[in-house]
């Protein structure tokens, strides 16, 4: 059984808008912004998750980001339509959305955190206990010493494991200015961390 005034085909539902109701579009939904957003999806889907994939450790968390990053495009509406390059305004949505879910999980973090200097290192010596930790304020130290920038290059790739062109794309970077960075972070750290 066909819904009335309908010609055998499914009649789509336009939600009722209520006063308050945030989650709802701004603009009149279209159905040309209709047609774009399932455009959107079916041409930038796979490759946001992919990309998405390589920066988390869980696929269903690419594919939660993918579906957060075009439930945030559909609220725009009609006003979607207008935009000059949808498929970039899209890209910064998941990078956003990226970067909100890595604060998040920091704060969440941020307990679990155990200062090295509080932590009992098992099956060491004493003096090579010293060692390590003089070690690790050596390695803070020089590390708080570089600039915010090449931290945050050296980080990305020695800590989180990125390639140079994910951190490129984080950061706006080029791939040879990560590069640049990277060597001004591996170069200051060997003078830092050798100085006698």
């Amino acid at each position: 059984m066909t819904p009335r005034g309908s010609a055998g085909g499914a009649q789509r539902q336009e939600p009722a808008q209520t006063d308050g109701d945030s989650l709802l579009p701004d603009q009149p939904f279209t159905a040309a912004a209709d047609q774009l957003l399932t455009d959107l999806y079916r041409s930038e889907s796979p490759r946001l998750v992919r990309i998405l994939s390589r920066r988390t450790s869980n696929p269903d968390d690419a594919h939660d980001l993918v579906q957060d990053a075009f439930f945030r495009l559909a609220r725009l509406g009609g006003m979607a339509q207008v935009l000059e390059r949808p498929q970039a305004y899209l890209r910064r949505i998941t990078s956003n959305l990226l970067k909100d879910r890595a604060k998040s999980a920091a704060r969440r973090s941020a307990s679990l955190h155990v200062v090295a200097d509080e932590e009992t290192l098992a099956d060491l010596d004493p003096q090579r206990h010293l060692e390590s930790r003089d070690m690790l304020r050596r390695l803070d130290a020089a590390m708080m010493r570089l600039r915010p920038r090449t931290r945050e290059v050296f980080v990305a790739h020695r800590i989180e494991g990125l390639t140079y062109s994910e951190i490129a794309e984080r950061t706006g970077l080029s791939v040879k200015g990560v590069e640049k960075q990277m060597s001004k972070a591996l170069l200051q750290l060997d003078r830092l961390l050798n100085r006698s």
